[in-house]
């Protein structure tokens, strides 16, 4: 059998475990909002019109913050047609999507929703056809207490007290050439740090996150990156990533090891980022904000024909994930993990309908797709420190990342009750690993809590309406793997294609 191996040190610790690692993504795109989580008329609509199947589904998955309104819909938003009496707001064209925008839901309406799920909203402001003063109305009307016009506003529109909305986007996306409003990285740079500066004095904690690159493969990653910060590095504490990874031409093995690029992705940001400090001799260090992630087929979006009619939340983009899919997600959170003294906030996107983990039909159910459960057990048992980890691997060759491990995996500490997690993938497409991992640092009185594996004979098996839990997380022992712990020493036999989670405790 194929062996690796790894240690465990409670002393190397690269940082605390950010609970913004587990953050979602609502962009009025598709049927993410109507149908969505907003439905009004479904048989478990809340007073307000929300979905109390998919407000329970958030809660589980583990969600802490979520982005909004968009994305790539932001860039052409007018926030204030969200407020204010439903019957007065305006109908618009959604450029981005294709689509026409009702706004009966806008950020009054997604605060209550916020408040429900017990997420943290993080705010995308519209820098593609608007800017600093935009920026500026939409900060007074959700943040500012009372007593100016926009405030009263708000209280008007029954939201007494501000929102107390802590980290906001300035814009989306603007490096590329899809977008409304596209910009050179000499523009966008200095819009960003014009805006940040007017928001700073407005509330001057603020947490603020410019534009990065849409992917490791645009003609300006890195460049983008340097020039934008060249002009914000100041004002903002944030530079966004966004990547998304499907399998393409039957080549699993480079798709299982796509948390390579993640990887990559992260260390020539960080590289970048602090570059640049040392240009301008700051000691500050700008952190990560990989606030768009996830498994889409981006290439069957790209070769599909545009809409011919303007519809309201037509569907876009509703993938139906796999296993593969799944383990793909849960290798992304461990690259994520593993980044955390750089990468502080993340957003899976998105959250319902719309390249998601959950899936409603409207008037009828909700069901959790299949990379629902790496991240809901990721968010549920990753606690306390994440560990620096060097794992001794058989790798092999992928045809579009290179060289890479086929065990994947990181480890969190939570110093006050002692349980040790090992999250980890086996990207083998065919063959079990047996996995040592060596606990010995912590005592020997550990004892397994619990153990979960997502894998399954059928690599691409999905879950439906029909039939929701044909693929779920499964004992490791269930799943036909296998654990001993004798004395610190912990061996784990991962199934082919699998991501498990293991808890250790005292």
């Amino acid at each position: 059998m194929l062996r690796a191996r790894v240690a465990l040190n409670p002393a190397a610790v690269v940082a605390p475990v950010s609970r913004r690692t587990f953050g979602s993504f609502v962009e009025h795109m598709g049927r993410c909002v109507y149908t969505g989580i907003y439905e009004p008329g479904h048989p478990l609509a809340d007073e307000d019109g929300f979905r109390t199947d998919v407000l329970a589904l958030a809660r589980e998955l583990g969600v802490t913050m979520v982005r909004y309104p968009g994305g790539n819909f932001v860039s052409g938003y007018r926030w204030e047609d969200g407020v204010g009496p439903r019957e007065q707001r305006p109908r618009r064209r959604d450029l981005a999507w294709r689509s026409i925008e009702t706004n009966e839901v806008g950020i009054d309406e997604f605060a209550k929703w916020a408040e429900k799920a017990d997420v943290e909203i993080m705010y995308a402001v519209n820098l593609g056809t608007r800017g600093v003063q935009e920026a500026l109305d939409v900060h007074e009307y959700v943040n500012h207490p009372e007593g100016t016009a926009l405030s009263e506003q708000r209280r008007a529109n029954g939201a007494e007290k501000p929102y107390g909305i802590k980290i906001w986007c300035l814009g989306n996306e603007l490096d590329g050439p899809w977008q409304t409003g596209h910009k050179t990285p000499e523009e966008y740079g200095l819009l960003a740090a014009s805006t940040a500066r007017a928001l700073r004095s407005a509330e001057p904690d603020l947490e603020l996150v410019a534009c990065g690159s849409s992917s490791s493969s645009m003609p300006t990653f890195g460049t983008w990156e340097s020039t934008v910060l060249e002009h914000a590095y100041d004002v903002v504490d944030y530079v966004s990533c966004h990547a998304y990874y499907e399998e393409h031409d039957g080549d699993l093995g480079s798709f299982l090891a796509s948390a390579v690029d993640m990887d990559f992705f992260v260390n020539s940001i960080v590289a970048t980022a602090d570059a640049v400090g040392a240009r301008l001799k700051s000691t500050k260090k700008i952190n990560l904000s990989f606030d768009e992630w996830n498994v889409w087929y981006l290439s069957r979006f790209q070769n599909a024909p545009l809409p011919e009619e303007w519809k309201v939340a037509p569907p876009v983009i509703e993938d139906r994930y796999n296993v593969a899919d799944a383990v793909v997600v849960g290798n992304l959170l461990i690259s994520l993990l593993r980044h955390s003294d750089r990468v502080t906030a993340a957003c899976q996107a998105q959250l319902v309908n719309v390249i998601a983990p959950i899936m409603t039909e409207p008037g009828g159910p909700a069901w959790k797709q299949t990379i629902f459960h790496p991240f809901a057990k990721t968010a549920a048992l990753a606690k306390g420190d994440v560990l620096r980890l060097h794992i001794d691997a058989p790798s092999y060759d992928t045809a579009k990342y290179g060289t890479a491990p086929l065990v994947d995996a990181v480890a969190t500490h939570d110093p006050a009750t002692g349980d040790v997690t090992v999250f980890a993938v086996n990207r083998d497409v065919a063959n079990p690993v047996e996995f040592a991992v060596d606990l010995t640092a912590f005592g020997a009185d550990l004892t397994v809590a619990e153990s979960w594996t997502l894998t399954d004979d059928d690599v691409y098996a999905y879950n439906s309406k029909e039939v929701p839990e044909r693929v779920t997380l499964r004992s490791l022992a269930e799943a036909g793997g296998a654990i001993t712990l004798d004395g610190g020493a912990a061996t784990l036999t991962l199934p082919h294609v699998s991501w498990t989670a293991i808890r250790f405790t005292r």
